[in-house]
């Protein structure tokens, strides 16, 4: 069983930042990879970021490539997700998932990950 746990979400003006943390617990995590979702009020829940735990290879979403980064810290078993010059159409609830190695699904569907978080909200003001 896995356990994440998403913090860092908040308030912020267009233009500024926020760090999104996911703490992941309950089993060793090399044969996993990580991703980060986001789902907006009466929308459907979207893929936004995606690395692998062993080898930190990176793929990201159009709308968020060069604005977002998504890194992980082996020793704290932790996944960031870095927002820079955000916008209000980031405003979100943000999920991070676990992905268990050798699943076919498409990076980008939810259908491939195994266990999500809670989530936390980012808004963006204009």
């Amino acid at each position: 069983q896995v356990q994440l746990k998403e913090s860092g979400g908040g308030l912020v003006q267009a233009g500024g930042s926020l760090r999104l943390s996911c703490e992941a617990s309950g089993r060793t995590f090399s044969s996993y990879a990580m991703g980060w979702f986001r789902q907006a009020p009466g929308k459907e829940r979207e893929f936004v970021a995606y690395i692998n735990w062993s080898s930190g290879s990176v793929y990201y979403a159009d709308s968020v490539k060069g604005r977002f980064t998504i890194s992980r810290d082996n020793a704290k078993n932790t996944v960031y997700l870095q927002m820079n010059s955000l916008k209000p159409e980031d405003t979100a609830i943000y999920y991070c998932a676990a992905r268990m190695s050798g699943r076919t699904y498409a990076l980008e569907s939810k259908l491939g990950y195994d266990y999500w978080g809670q989530g936390t909200q980012v808004t963006v003001s204009s």
